[in-house]
């Protein structure tokens, strides 16, 4: 996987964190459907994060390969 397909797996992700944002009752955050889309939002930016970590390595490597 390059970079092009992680790039669009990050808009996706923020695509759901927009969703998930919007289905979140915040007078009670922690009850109902609320819950849920918070899970949602916590594992988009999980999937960012690990995202980015794979984007890096993917520089890091190809640097290695060029010495």
């Amino acid at each position: 996987m390059g970079r092009t397909p992680a790039l669009v797996l990050i808009v996706l992700a923020l695509a759901l964190i927009i969703y998930n944002v919007t289905l979140v009752n915040f007078e009670n955050p922690l009850e109902g459907n609320s819950v849920i889309a918070l899970i949602g939002i916590v594992a988009s930016l999980c999937a960012i994060v690990l995202l980015l970590i794979f984007i890096t390595s993917k520089k890091i490597q190809r640097k290695m390969d060029e010495d």
